[in-house]
């Protein structure tokens, strides 16, 4: 099985990071220069597979050419235990500047097992400018077989100096046929909620996955969507802005809860602690931390989530006022057409596109740390005018 076998829709990208990892050398290759290169920023929308395509170079470029060589540094980054690979992810809503201190001390080992030391950073436009500054010096003195890959929305996320020191490859959103294909075959589900799963996500391969495989994540979907359907007062939408924030709290909290309860058994067993024992009060200071870091996740995993549902509410409403402007283009929420049809004859586009704007409104001012109860609640209002 190839490394670039689980990605889908970004060929071009792949020939690019493919011919990379054909070169043998970081220095000494004569196609050095236009093949590889110690530093790369891979850009794309949500769930257009940045991180994948990151983490599938990265196991090209630390395999050893075998077939029982690259299985097992598959298993290795897969695992993110391989001893050349370094990996910044942050669960909170911005990257520490001592969470990148020290990727960059460890960006300065000379590789142990494999050709290259590979240092990737997913959310890279998590970053202050202070922050980024730190990353910036490792950028332009690296090491010569260290390979940066920081991976963002887009490069405009990034300061102007990181840009200057990276290769930018761009992903584009693959189409729904794409997605609904790899869902089937890599999770084994029809491909009728495959293909139904991939719209709904908007071709985002990860929700997209998660709709397909798991029922609750669907019918807290069809809550959202039901929810906005039935807002006629102001009152209504006070209401359902309180619905809409639990089910926010419900998906984020599906998300985290069995992932914190893993960590937390892992924590205990490698502090030789059996489970249901007595913590000694000399190691609860190491549990407090990682209880830290989970509130943190939680944290970021219910503004993830709130921003979902405002995905959903644009797609709704994008469909409505396609179906007001007699557009030949297929809805996103085809499952409730007769729906979207009844909405769209009982309003107009203007008042739709208001709602579109409002639901952009909400999006900004919950990203400037607005209670997103209030925020939802401002933009459900304008549903009911």
């Amino acid at each position: 099985m190839s490394v670039w076998d689980g990605l889908t829709g970004q060929a071009e990208a792949i020939e690019v990071f493919r011919a990379a990892a054909a070169d043998s050398t970081l220095v000494d290759s004569p196609i050095a220069a236009s093949a590889m290169t110690h530093s790369w920023l891979i850009t794309g929308p949500p769930g257009s597979g940045r991180s994948n395509l990151a983490y599938a170079f990265a196991t090209a470029l630390l395999s050893d050419g075998t077939l029982a060589g690259d299985e097992v540094t598959r298993r290795q980054v897969a695992a993110r235990t391989h001893p050349d690979l370094g990996v910044l992810s942050t669960e909170g809503v911005i990257i520490k500047i001592d969470e990148v201190k020290k990727i960059v001390a460890s960006s300065q080992f000379s590789p142990s097992v494999s050709r290259y030391r590979v240092m990737i950073i997913e959310d890279a436009d998590r970053m202050v400018e202070r922050t980024s500054n730190v990353l910036l010096k490792a950028l332009e003195e690296p090491p010569p077989r260290t390979v940066w890959i920081l991976c963002a929305p887009s490069e405009a996320d990034l300061l102007p100096t990181i840009r200057s020191r990276v290769r930018t490859v761009r992903l584009r959103v693959p189409d729904v046929a794409a997605v609904a294909d790899l869902i089937s075959r890599r999770d084994g589900v029809s491909l009728d909620i495959a293909t139904r799963a991939a719209r709904e996500a908007q071709s985002h391969i990860g929700m997209a996955h998660r709709l397909a495989t798991n029922e609750e994540a669907r019918r807290r979907r069809e809550q959202t969507l039901e929810t906005a359907l039935g807002i006629r007062s102001v009152s209504d939408a006070v209401i359902a802005a309180g619905t809409l924030l639990a089910v926010a709290g419900d998906d984020a909290k599906a998300i985290t809860e069995e992932r914190d309860a893993e960590e937390r058994e892992s924590a205990l067993r490698s502090l030789g602690i059996e489970p249901g024992g007595t913590i000694p009060p000399a190691l609860r200071a190491q549990l407090r931390t990682l209880e830290e870091d989970q509130k943190r996740r939680a944290t970021r995993s219910l503004r993830d989530g709130i921003d979902r549902i405002m995905v959903d509410l644009l797609s709704l409403y994008r469909d409505i006022l396609l179906l007001q402007l007699g557009a030949p283009s297929e809805p996103i929420n085809l499952a409730i057409m007769p729906k979207l049809v009844a909405v769209s004859e009982r309003t107009t586009p203007s008042a739709t596109l208001a709602t579109m704007d409002a639901i952009a409104t909400a999006r900004k001012r919950i990203e400037g740390n607005v209670s997103p109860a209030l925020a939802l609640e401002a933009m459900l209002i304008s549903v009911a005018k």
